[in-house]
């Protein structure tokens, strides 16, 4: 726990304690009974005092602590010494449970906070050299040893090693790498020593952003926030001036009225008066949820962004690399006259030379290593396909022009993704079926916004007709759009802003690096695979670091709560207030009432806070 927090209960303890033995002095000596409670006062409310006239001297009058100074001070001048000391230890008491409060939220994002690395090894020639990461420069070799951070993004030049990743994405499982692997600074290396080129230097890695994110999370105030703001600035000096009324207009028009009487009622006023409960527990509640939500792998850039992705009415999904891995797998051999193993060697080998996505497709469908020795007469057709010659058959791969070109029937066989005519010497030898593969949560993703009551969920794709069609009628999606270039995604976006309720918000989902406008124009805009994504980072109010579209209903149940919760505050602490301002102002009710008004509503609202950083209820499947 923070050290100041430590220190903050021994004050009250103390305080607590000599206010304790205070109140069972019974001696002739007139002066030592109040003199001990005043004692009791200094230590549990000389930092109130002090604060109060240090606020005055820069013109900040109005505030809580102001009203508690006033409140309590009163209190003991019109000698009720017990009643004005213990007003101020039980306000600090509230106080405490406020920082500790605080201090466990800040604690849910603290592991995040430990990503930041504390120094890199780099090689100089043939030495090792420890130096602070923000000294390292593109294309330095860093060599990072078991145990250790990774303190830059880079690539794998030598070794293997298991990536501990959750301190970004909250999962658990290890994730391998070795040469030409992408580095994500931030994780841990677990077992092997990894020797990796630099590709970002420290302040534009993906640690740093990262970081960067989380610290300004706060600077982003949501409307329940700043509706609290705005009402502590107009409420405190209002009631200042009707306890003020209280205390003097009252003795002067009604006889039977005594300053005494109407001061004590003043004071009792003033200390209900505290907007503490307000100005503690909404910002609370909203750290809570996004501390909550760190913890699940979704960074939340304020809580402005967690207010409007609880009223989202509209969720806008990418499909490449959203609702799909974006990897481009074989899904399905049809040989002819000939075996699906040999028809697949063949086409692997033939593709071998090639870099594109369909050809690596292949080459990890076969699995095996490629002997190039037989290989030869490699050619590439542009927009066609690749031709060559293995074991001496000469093997054509690619689309239906490759098999038109060289006067080869094939079948006319329509399915949902690419397919790869292959002939061997002339005739015709079959086709692989080759398509983007869903993510294993993505109709789980789609289930449980439906769940929440979200009325529209929509995909845009710049995909075929049939591929986007048949990915969104098996994920159940209610809307798609196909065959969008970036511009078209940003005009559908637009259409559908115009249709929702004035209180609905439209939130897109996409990959942050071809969607960045799409992203931007959204009320919220949420990032899939913020790990090295720049533009995720950027561009996006929500970065989703596990890659896992379910994730979208996650945050949207982590928002509606922490929502629901702020609002339970300020009904509560506006109800309770109101209540005992009014019993107060007609003298029925007495300082004790006004202290439970006031600390006992707002230790209520900030133990009722503590719920949003119960986040387990919405990531269980």
């Amino acid at each position: 726990m923070d050290k100041n927090i430590d220190k903050h209960l021994v004050k009250i303890i103390l305080g607590g304690v000599i206010f304790a033995i205070a109140l069972f002095i019974n001696s002739e000596i007139i002066w030592l009974k109040p003199a001990v409670f005043l004692i009791s006062y200094l230590i549990v409310g000389g930092d109130i005092v002090m604060r109060a006239m240090g606020n005055i001297t820069k013109g900040e009058i109005f505030d809580e602590n102001f009203l508690m100074s006033v409140a309590t001070i009163g209190a003991i001048i019109i000698g009720e010494y017990p009643e004005g000391v213990a007003v101020m230890l039980f306000y600090q008491i509230g106080e405490y449970f406020q920082d500790y409060a605080a201090d466990r939220s800040r604690k849910s994002i603290s592991d995040l906070m430990d990503i930041r690395p504390d120094y890199a090894n780099v090689k100089r020639g043939d030495e090792i050299v420890t130096v602070d990461p923000q000294e390292i420069r593109i294309g330095d070799v860093i060599v990072i040893k078991p145990g250790e951070k990774i303190p830059l993004d880079g690539k794998v030049l030598e070794g293997r090693s298991m990536i501990d990743t959750s301190a970004l994405t909250g999962e658990s499982v290890p994730r391998e790498v070795e040469a030409g692997h992408e580095l994500i600074s931030g994780c841990i290396n677990l077992n092997g020593v990894i020797i990796a080129e630099v590709t970002k230097e420290f302040g534009e890695s993906t640690v740093n952003k990262i970081l960067d994110l989380v610290e300004n999370a706060g600077n982003r105030k949501s409307n329940s926030e700043k509706f609290i703001t705005r009402f502590a600035r107009y409420y405190t000096p209002v009631v200042v001036f009707i306890a003020v009324f209280l205390a003097i207009v009252p003795p002067l028009v009604f006889e039977s009225a005594t300053f005494s009487q109407w001061v004590y009622r003043a004071l009792t006023f003033l200390v209900v008066s505290c907007p503490c409960a307000l100005v503690v527990s909404i910002p609370l509640s909203f750290f809570g949820g996004i501390g909550g939500a760190s913890r699940a792998g979704i960074l939340v850039k304020g809580g402005n962004y967690l207010e409007s992705l609880a009223q989202a009415e509209t969720i806008v999904f990418d499909k490449t690399g959203t609702l799909t891995k974006g990897i481009f797998e074989v899904q399905k051999i049809h040989p002819k006259g000939i075996s699906e193993e040999e028809l697949l060697e063949l086409t692997a080998h033939a593709e071998n030379y090639s870099n594109h996505p369909i050809s690596q497709s292949l080459k990890r469908a076969y699995g095996k290593s490629i002997d190039n020795d037989r290989i030869s007469e490699l050619k590439e057709i542009p927009g066609k396909g690749v031709q060559a010659r293995v074991d001496g058959r000469l093997v054509a791969a690619g689309n239906f022009r490759l098999m038109e070109s060289i006067g080869v029937d094939y079948s006319e066989e329509h399915w949902d993704g690419t397919t790869v005519h292959v002939a061997i010497d002339g005739e015709y030898a079959g086709f692989f079926l080759i398509a983007d593969e869903l993510k294993e949560d993505a109709g789980l993703a789609i289930s449980r916004l439906k769940e929440l009551h979200i009325k529209k969920n929509v995909m845009l794709t710049g995909d075929t007709e049939s591929i986007g069609r048949g990915v969104a009628e098996t994920l159940g999606m209610d809307e798609v759009h196909t065959e969008l270039l970036p511009a078209d995604k940003v005009e559908k976006v637009e259409e559908f802003l115009g249709q929702k309720s004035k209180t609905g918000k439209l939130v897109f989902v996409g990959d942050g690096i071809n969607d960045a406008p799409v992203l931007a124009r959204a009320d919220i805009g949420i990032a899939m695979g913020g790990l090295g994504s720049d533009a995720a980072i950027e561009a996006a109010d929500i970065v989703i670091m596990t890659d896992e579209p379910s994730k979208v209903a996650v945050a949207i149940g982590i928002a509606k709560n922490t929502l629901s919760i702020a609002k339970q505050n300020i009904v509560f602490a506006i109800s309770v207030k109101v209540l005992v301002l009014i019993l107060s102002g007609v003298g029925l009710a007495s300082m004790r009432a006004a202290v439970f008004a006031d600390v006992g509503v707002t230790f209520l609202a900030v133990l009722n806070s503590f719920r949003t950083l119960r986040v387990k209820k919405f990531t269980q499947v």
